[in-house]
């Protein structure tokens, strides 16, 4: 077997699902035109119609890499923390203080397309049920656990919002701390 180039680009597909992936979450899906992504991915329009033949495709496919890609840095996270519902506060934390934050692509695709594009919606809300899930496991089973669990995702998306629009994302992680005390053994 031969060694991989390892300057060799990605494969078209990759390319612009990567291009998209930086530009939708960090300028906005609707500010994002696909002369740009086809552009700054490299490829032709032929190629890139090739394998999104509109940008719909190509959103739902930035939204699916997207929740796969964070919720494996968020299980990992969480794990890094203490694997307990206190580990939320310190995870999150590192989200909100990168460089790159933006908040949740999920919740910010709501915003911009839930009218237009129902699927976005039933996207996100298939993200959120896989966090509120991942979260779940991190409580002890009780008969409250799917209660506490859907409580505290949305204390989650509450402090993902707050921490874009504050100065820092401080108020946002003590507020969530708070309610992960008040709620948590």
């Amino acid at each position: 077997m031969e060694p991989m180039d390892s300057t060799a680009k990605p494969p078209a597909r990759e390319r612009i699902l990567l291009t998209a992936h930086d530009l939708f979450y960090r300028q906005g899906i609707r500010a994002t035109g696909i002369d740009r992504v086809i552009a700054e991915s490299g490829v032709t329009k032929v190629t890139f119609y090739r394998h999104f033949p509109s940008k719909g495709d190509l959103i739902r496919a930035f939204l699916d890499y997207r929740h796969q890609r964070w919720l494996a840095w968020f299980r990992d996270a969480l794990g890094r923390h203490g694997g307990h519902a206190h580990a939320l506060v310190p995870a999150l934390a590192e989200w909100f203080r990168s460089a790159d934050f933006r908040g949740c692509a999920f919740i910010n695709a709501v915003g911009e397309l839930a009218r237009d594009q129902p699927e976005v919606v039933a996207i996100a809300r298939r993200h959120k049920e896989d966090m509120t899930a991942v979260i779940a496991d991190l409580l002890p089973a009780t008969s409250e656990r799917a209660n506490l669990a859907g409580t505290l995702a949305v204390a989650v998306d509450g402090a993902i919002v707050r921490a874009q629009y504050d100065a820092t994302p401080e108020p946002a992680l003590q507020a969530l701390a708070t309610i992960v005390a008040a709620l948590t053994p």
